[in-house]
């Protein structure tokens, strides 16, 4: 491995499971980038250190999850709206707040992390989706460490507590709890969720979820939504726990004769965490384009809107969208 070239071809089969990795640990797409980068510099540095007891690809990881260890023992958890205040109700304009949000991963840069079944377990939906990913943040950082390597990547208790620099008893003590906190922390009814594929009855939700917006109908929306769908949205504080908060906040927003009219949207399909998405795009009142405005995970159960996540600072090269609707201008 001391050649460039071998390091090279070794990077670029590696790079996106371990961003991957790194982003489940951390829970930004961003610092997953940063820390990729850091682990394969790591790697070089260290490369005559590499006796090839394990593979090449183990000991990636266990750089890269040292690196994520570094970065969390300076760093605040990530968090979402509805861990940090009780639901509210739509009172006009609100402000955003500078707070270490988490953030949605594009399925695109999903799909390039395991060109092959070596990585497969890194993009499982089950370990991917943003409940699960909003859960591990709860998880000191040891912890989360642990679970992610045993339960995500499938390593033995040995292996882990020599990756982590502790005995095996400690590492199984810290999986136990681990699992514990997950099991508070995940929504109960998670296995009924939408997985896979989009289906067909999934493609015709998202599609008229997108018709219902463009026209700027909140009553077509609530139509998609469960009684007890919640809405996140950061970077604002302020969520929704129901269907009737939503909508209320959807007529203000949506209504041109409203003060608080945002504008007009258009949307396109698209994936992220392994789940459902629209990205959006908004004309402003008195604007003529339709500018990026950000990406909307959605929940899916029984043919219903579950939860929505709206991230206005998703952007948008990320998910290989324009920063403008396309060869589209409009009048007021």
């Amino acid at each position: 491995m001391g050649h460039l070239s071998d390091f090279e071809t070794l990077v670029e089969r590696h790079r996106r499971e371990i961003q991957v990795h790194c982003y489940r640990m951390l829970g930004s797409l961003a610092d997953a980038e940063d820390l990729a980068q850091e682990t394969f510099l790591r790697a070089w540095k260290g490369r005559d250190g590499f006796e090839g007891r394990a593979s090449a690809r183990t000991w990636l990881y266990r750089i890269a999850t040292n690196a994520c260890l570094d970065v969390l023992a300076r760093r605040p958890r990530r968090v979402l709206p509805d861990q940090l205040c009780p639901a509210g109700e739509p009172a006009g304009p609100i402000s955003a707040v500078d707070l270490p949000w988490l953030e949605p991963y594009p399925d695109r840069l999903l799909d390039a992390a395991a060109p092959d079944d070596t990585g497969a377990a890194v993009i499982e939906r089950e370990t991917i989706e943003l409940a699960y990913l909003a859960a591990l943040q709860y998880l000191p950082p040891r912890q989360r460490a642990t679970l992610v390597l045993r339960d995500v990547l499938g390593w033995s208790a040995k292996e882990t507590a020599a990756s982590l620099e502790t005995s095996v008893a400690s590492a199984n003590s810290a999986l136990q709890r681990a699992r514990a906190t997950l099991r508070e922390r995940l929504p109960a009814r998670r296995a009924e969720w939408t997985a896979g594929d989009p289906s067909a009855e999934e493609t015709a939700l998202l599609k008229r979820f997108i018709a219902a917006y463009t026209d700027g109908d909140p009553a077509a929306v609530a139509r998609l939504l469960h009684e007890d769908a919640q809405a996140v949205m950061p970077p604002y504080s302020l969520w929704f726990g129901n269907r009737a908060s939503i909508v209320r906040a959807l007529s203000l927003s949506m209504d041109p004769a409203s003060p608080h009219c945002v504008g007009r949207f258009r949307m396109r399909p698209t994936r992220g965490n392994r789940q459902p998405a629209v990205a959006g795009y908004l004309r402003r009142p008195g604007e003529h384009e339709y500018r990026w405005f950000g990406v909307t995970l959605l929940t899916v159960e029984a043919g219903l809107v579950t939860a929505m996540a709206a991230f206005e600072s998703a952007p948008a090269a990320a998910w290989g969208m324009p920063e403008t609707w396309p060869g589209d201008h409009e009048e007021d």
